[in-house]
Formats: C-alpha cells, sequence, structure tokens
C-alpha cells in the first residue's frame, strides 16, 4: 500500500500543508525579498512533499518539509548568483518588487479586540520583522525554524542540512542580535 494516497492521508496531508503555509511563506519572503517568487518556492516545496513523501510517517512531514523548502531557497539563491554574474552588467530590467505589507499580519492569532492593543500588536510585528531581516540568511531561517515552528536542533539541522552545532552557533548569534535590536523598541515610541 506504500505510495497510495489514500483519501484520509490526503486529508491529513491538506490539514498539515494549511498548517505550515503561512508561515513557510513568510520564511521564504523574508530570506529572498520577493513575494511572487516566495509563493513559487513555497508551492515547490508543498508538491515535492506530496508528490515524493506523501508516504513518509505523518510525524516526518514537518521536518521534511523545511528540508525541502530550505533546499529551494538555497537553489533560488544559486540561480540570482548565476544570473547576476552573466546578465548582472545589463541591469535587472525589473521593477523593485512591491511592498505587499506586514508579513506577519497573517500570522495566526494577530488580531485583537481592543484596539489599542492591535495597534501594538501591529508595531511589534513591525519592530520584529525589521529586526529579523537585518539577520543573515542563515540565522532568520534558524530561529525561525527553532524558535518559531518549534522544531528541535536535529530536526532544524536536518532541515537546513548543516550541523546541530552550527544550528545552535546560528540561533545564538541571532538571539543576541535580536535581543539587542529590540532592547530599547518600547522606549522608542514614546
Amino acid at each position: 500500500m506504500s505510495g497510495v494516497l489514500t483519501q484520509a492521508k490526503k486529508q491529513a496531508l491538506d490539514r498539515f500543508l494549511a498548517s505550515v503555509e503561512r508561515r513557510a511563506y513568510v520564511m521564504a519572503k523574508m530570506a529572498i525579498n520577493s513575494h511572487d517568487e516566495a509563493l513559487d518556492i513555497v508551492q515547490d516545496a508543498m508538491t515535492k512533499l506530496v508528490s515524493k513523501y506523501h508516504d513518509k510517517p505523518e510525524s516526518e512531514w514537518k521536518p521534511l518539509f523545511y528540508k525541502i523548502l530550505q533546499s529551494r531557497i538555497r537553489d533560488w539563491y544559486r540561480r540570482e548568483k548565476v544570473k547576476r554574474g552573466f546578465f548582472g552588467w545589463l541591469g535587472s530590467g525589473r521593477a523593485e518588487d512591491e511592498y505587499y505589507g506586514d508579513p506577519l499580519e497573517q500570522y495566526p492569532g494577530h488580531d485583537a479586540s481592543d484596539p489599542s492593543m492591535a495597534v501594538d500588536l501591529k508595531r511589534a510585528s513591525v519592530k520584529i520583522v525589521e529586526a529579523l531581516q537585518t539577520l543573515s540568511v542563515r540565522q532568520q531561517q534558524v530561529f525561525m525554524l527553532r524558535i518559531w515552528e518549534g522544531l528541535d536542533v536535529k530536526q532544524t539541522a536536518y532541515a537546513m542540512g548543516c550541523s546541530e552545532g552550527s544550528v545552535k552557533t546560528h540561533l545564538s548569534r541571532a538571539l543576541n542580535a535580536l535581543k539587542e535590536k529590540l532592547h530599547d523598541w518600547g522606549d522608542d515610541d514614546e
């Protein structure tokens, strides 16, 4: 029965993909800073998970999905490097990427019935996104996989294709940089 996508497995995959799609998009968008290409990368990662790994146990989907997503992000960087190398002297020929608003607006639980709380949440999410964007891509991705997605060190190392020590180092550096960036953000508003 391996390789057969049953109705129950299809429903479980649909639920899983729905649970990760927004956060995966934010990860890809932060890494490459392109709305359309981030959507393509997430869709490609989802398609590969379903087509190649649907027969894996459900407990393995999350680390596998993020490994595929990280691989797609790295592939994008490689392609961009080649494009810049060959076509850089011509200019990009593209309009600047549009700003699509705060990517964390789509984060589950990002609503508040109290207007002042909603404003505070909006400010906080903008500050967090700004601070995350100052990190290196590897630090962003480790932070998001470990803190946001809740993967453990081993799963994160697997997803990113690096050692567990590298995950710990990148996370430590990311947390220190974020702590420094966000230390006084509440005082800036007054």
